[in-house]
């Protein structure tokens, strides 16, 4: 009797230790499971954050392919643009090399030309009315002088002769006064003079009593009505000096010659 309520107990106490032990592997189980259920989030969270800056990644690097696709057309279009200049300065290279083969050539041809219109031009200072005539000769040896010079191109040379025809032009197209001193009765008086284009050339002298007209064909000056003329050079030199408007002047004109 006593042995089976011992082996009762036994057994009792045996399978309270087998529901224990059930019990705790049950739990360690649930335990493992849900760890491996954190790994896997943890680990898909890593893939998933992975997945995203790769993808970052991938569309800046398609926005940096679009920007260079950009960049390579506008390098094309540019390229196209410096060919076409490239042509074009190769065409202006050519010339230009041809220029210069002709430039001795050339340079022996307008010297005498440059001589040669000097030569013209004191002629015709020379036969010309003599107003300013002091100036323009001084301006004309001037040009001359530097002819002569080895440090002035014969471009500038040309210039310069070009500027003094430019000026004998410019005495042609406008009314001009001066002081000068010339001849009068024999006395050297100081005059106002008038010079009006290449038409007429006039003085008179300080006090305004005698007026004087140049004569191309006598060569000299001669002695005109002060009563007639006196007060329309008066005006003249006024309007010269730009002390009254432009108005119509009545002066000693030589008419114009009969046509041969």
């Amino acid at each position: 009797m006593k042995t089976k309520r011992f082996m009762a107990v036994a057994l009792t106490t045996a399978l309270s230790a087998g529901a224990l032990y059930g019990s705790v592997a049950t739990a360690d189980t649930l335990d493992n499971v849900l760890a491996v259920g954190q790994q896997k989030t943890s680990a898909a969270q890593a893939s998933q954050k992975r997945i995203d800056k790769i993808a970052e990644e991938t569309t800046g690097l398609l926005q940096d392919f679009k920007v260079v696709n950009k960049e390579i057309d506008g390098l094309r279009v540019y390229n196209r643009q410096l060919e076409k200049q490239l042509a074009n300065q190769l065409s202006v290279i050519k010339d230009l090399e041809e220029s210069i083969d002709n430039v001795t050539v050339i340079e022996r041809q307008i010297q005498p030309l440059i001589l040669r219109m000097l030569d013209g031009l004191e002629q015709f200072i020379e036969l010309d009315a003599p107003f300013k005539l002091d100036e323009r000769l001084a301006n004309l040896e001037g040009v001359k002088k530097n002819m002569d010079r080895s440090d002035i191109t014969a471009a500038e040379k040309f210039r310069q002769v070009l500027e003094l025809y430019n000026f004998e032009a410019e005495y042609g197209r406008k009314i001009s006064s001066y002081g000068d001193t010339l001849n009068v009765n024999g006395q050297e008086r100081e005059v106002n003079v008038l010079q009006i284009g290449r038409i007429a050339l006039l003085a008179q002298t300080k006090d305004s009593k005698i007026t004087m007209a140049y004569d191309k064909e006598q060569q000299g000056w001669v002695e005109v009505d002060s009563g007639e003329y006196r007060r329309a050079v008066l005006q003249g030199l006024k309007i010269a000096k730009q002390q009254a408007t432009q108005d119509i002047m009545n002066m000693p004109i030589p008419a114009p010659e009969a046509a041969q």
